[in-house]
């Protein structure tokens, strides 16, 4: 594996695509736009994740879409075709997939406090999804032509009017690589959402 692809890679959090083996989320809970969703996952790739991150508690995320009546989530993950050549890019999937038990280990739904701007911001990564944006193999969020994932989340509320983190980024060191990037803990700490549901082994 090279750096490069251990570097996407790290950034979906190390799940590996599966049939859902059941959901992480409780029955009861009904998923709004906007709600921004965590997980964090049972790979290497994902414990690396998580221990580059101060707040070591997810390693991926996505915001959830109104897809003509069902709640879906919008993802700006790699390593995840739906079909053979299938690019690293921004992807729609249901809340089972995203939350299956079968790779996923703990998981968190923040929504934000302003229910307008949360749909707003469904609607930005909704088009980002309709776009085809690929997946930011370099994790530079000054360029928005293409996403990771906290970026993806960051830009569309950002476009929504609300800014969920300041300018602070996060720095990662690994061998030959060197970059400044939003970590999963900088949205879980955001004063704009508030957690509605929250589950670790």
């Amino acid at each position: 594996m090279t750096i490069l692809t251990l570097c996407a890679t790290l950034a979906a959090g190390g799940c590996h695509k599966s049939q859902p083996a059941g959901s992480l989320l409780p029955d009861s809970l009904r998923l709004s736009a906007g709600d921004v969703v965590f997980r964090r996952c049972t790979g290497l790739v994902s414990r690396l994740v998580t221990w580059s991150d101060e707040r070591p508690d997810f390693s991926h995320t996505g915001i959830v879409v109104d897809s003509a009546g069902v709640a879906m989530i919008v993802h700006a993950v790699p390593g995840e075709p739906d079909f053979p050549g299938d690019p690293d890019r921004v992807k729609m999937e249901t809340p089972e997939e995203f939350f299956s038990s079968a790779h996923a280990v703990a998981a968190a739904v923040l929504r934000p406090r302003d229910g307008k701007a949360g749909c707003r911001a469904a609607q930005v990564a909704m088009e980002k999804y309709r776009d085809g944006v690929l997946f930011d193999h370099s994790f530079d969020d000054s360029d928005t032509t293409q996403l990771y994932c906290t970026e993806l989340i960051t830009h569309a509320y950002h476009r929504a009017g609300v800014e969920l983190v300041d300018s602070q980024r996060h720095v990662v060191d690994l061998p030959g690589m060197h970059y400044r990037c939003i970590m999963p803990s900088q949205l879980t700490q955001s004063p704009f959402l508030q957690t509605i549901f929250m589950f670790h082994p």
